[in-house]
């Protein structure tokens, strides 16, 4: 049996790579480890670059860098052929959903409530 297949919010990736422990770091240790299968548009890769760009500060982004280089080289890209939108009242969420229809996988969020539609909807499972 293979490896869970997963679509992280941007906010797990955000959490899981600027905050030690938690729930959030153990996912991005897992996903760094190989243990589970993140799959990824070019979207949502640009997504990741672009909050983590933003939010960080100049010299920390500096050092993060390399390490989500080395993450996405370990993600499963997965060409968008469809799109559901609007699925989410936040426009950053349509790239996770488009990521999950397309490639069959959870999403792994730490807010439910902007998935809520597209689990009710699409069936989508989100954890």
């Amino acid at each position: 049996m293979g490896n869970v297949r997963v679509v992280l919010d941007t906010n797990v990736v955000f959490e899981g790579l600027t905050r030690k422990g938690g729930a959030t770091g153990k996912i991005v240790d897992m996903w760094f480890a190989g243990n589970i299968d993140v799959c990824i548009s070019t979207a949502l890769a640009y997504e990741y670059v672009d909050v983590l760009s933003r939010k960080l500060s100049a010299k920390r982004w500096e050092r993060m860098k390399p390490v989500l280089g080395r993450l996405l080289q370990k993600a499963k890209f997965v060409p968008i052929y469809y799109s559901w939108r609007p699925m989410s009242p936040d426009a950053g969420d349509e790239h996770v959903i488009d990521c999950a229809m397309n490639s069959g996988a959870l999403i792994v969020t730490r807010n439910v409530r902007d998935f809520w539609n597209a689990y009710e909807m699409l069936g989508v499972p989100i954890m």
